[in-house]
C-alpha cells in the first residue's frame, strides 16, 4: 500500500469515525469498515440497523454524501446485517 493509498483509507475512517458512526449509534447501529480506498468503500451497518429499511436513506442522504470528496468516482457500497464480514472493523 502506498503512502497516498494509506492516506485515503486513513481520512475516509476518520470521516466514518466522526461524521457517520456516531448517528448511526444515535438509533442503536453499529459501523464497521470492510474496506476502504479512493476506488471502493464497503462499509456495513449492524445493531438495530441490521435489515432496517431506513439503511438505504441512510446510505443516500448520509454516507455517500459524507464520503463523496473522498471517493469521488468510486463505488461506495453499503451492507446490512447481524453477521459482520471477515476482516471488518468497527469504528
Amino acid at each position: 500500500m502506498t503512502e497516498t493509498e494509506r492516506g485515503e483509507r486513513q481520512k475516509i475512517i476518520e470521516v466514518c469515525g466522526e461524521l457517520i458512526a456516531p448517528l448511526v449509534r444515535a438509533d442503536g447501529g453499529e459501523l464497521f469498515v470492510v474496506e476502504a480506498s479512493a476506488e471502493s468503500v464497503h462499509l456495513h451497518l449492524s445493531g438495530t440497523c441490521a435489515g432496517c429499511p431506513g439503511s438505504a436513506m441512510t446510505t443516500e442522504t448520509l454516507i455517500q454524501p459524507a464520503l463523496a470528496g473522498i471517493v469521488s468516482k468510486g463505488a461506495i457500497r453499503v451492507t446490512t446485517g447481524w453477521r459482520v464480514p471477515d476482516g471488518a472493523t468497527k469504528v
